[in-house]
């Protein structure tokens, strides 16, 4: 099973633009990234996939692998599927270009959800943690998930789910982290498949999965990390990797 990991980089952000160019210890956080994710040995090739002059030199210039994109894409998961369209490999890891603190044991526990899949039922693998905090819990820009009994994803959102109307019961909260692992093949098909409401409401890309009936396989981490959206996110990172 050939397994390649893509990390989708767009110079251009909302909340915090050029954040991937933005210095972390040293390095930029898309080199802290890059480096992260090659350290955990777990993949054949390591590429960038970016629209961006800026951070293709970037990766380029320190010996890293990277692919431009040929068009504007609305989402990472669309720019992966361009790059690995003509790339021999099994299973596609999708690393967010934020995720500095990228570590191997988080993605470990993703890969081996498709070595007991011998019959190919499932289509894509990500990461929860549980998270306590309420103020987190209410973040908008932190996207939750709720599961089934057997850990497949019912939902995701933006919102705090589930909503906690009985206060008795003894709810748990999980935080979606932005790691994904695609069978190649449920990747491409992605591309052909329109976005709906749900996915344009939430702004929730793998929302789309759902809605078009793919399976997709939560496993819980206890490993944070950070992600890097606003720059009082970088502050801590700072921090953090000290």
């Amino acid at each position: 099973m050939k397994t390649i990991a893509m990390i989708p980089a767009r110079y251009a952000a909302s909340r915090f633009p050029a954040k991937l160019m933005q210095n972390l210890a040293g390095k930029t956080v898309i080199l802290r990234t890059y480096e992260s994710t090659i350290a955990t040995k777990l993949f054949s090739e390591v590429y960038v996939v970016t629209d961006s002059d800026i951070i293709y030199d970037e990766i380029i210039s320190h010996g890293g692998k990277a692919i431009m994109s040929k068009k504007e894409h609305k989402s990472g998961s669309d720019r992966i599927a361009e790059a690995v369209a003509n790339v021999d490999c099994d299973i596609v890891v999708n690393v967010q270009g934020d995720e500095p603190f990228t570590e191997r044991e988080s993605l470990e526990k993703v890969l081996e959800v498709f070595k007991g899949d011998a019959d190919k039922n499932i289509d894509l693998a990500s990461l929860m943690v549980e998270i306590k905090d309420w103020e987190e819990i209410n973040n908008p820009n932190t996207v939750k998930v709720i599961v089934d009994q057997n850990d497949f994803a019912l939902y995701f959102s933006r919102s705090p789910i589930p909503f906690p109307r009985d206060k008795s019961v003894d709810s748990k909260y999980f935080k979606h982290k932005g790691i994904y692992a695609f069978r190649k093949q449920a990747l491409l098909d992605f591309t052909v498949l329109p976005m709906q409401f749900l996915e344009a409401t939430e702004k929730i890309e793998c929302i789309r999965y759902l809605e078009y009936g793919k399976r997709i396989k939560m496993v819980e981490t206890n490993v944070q990390g950070i992600e890097i959206d606003t720059p009082e996110d970088l502050e801590r990172a700072k921090r953090l990797w000290k």
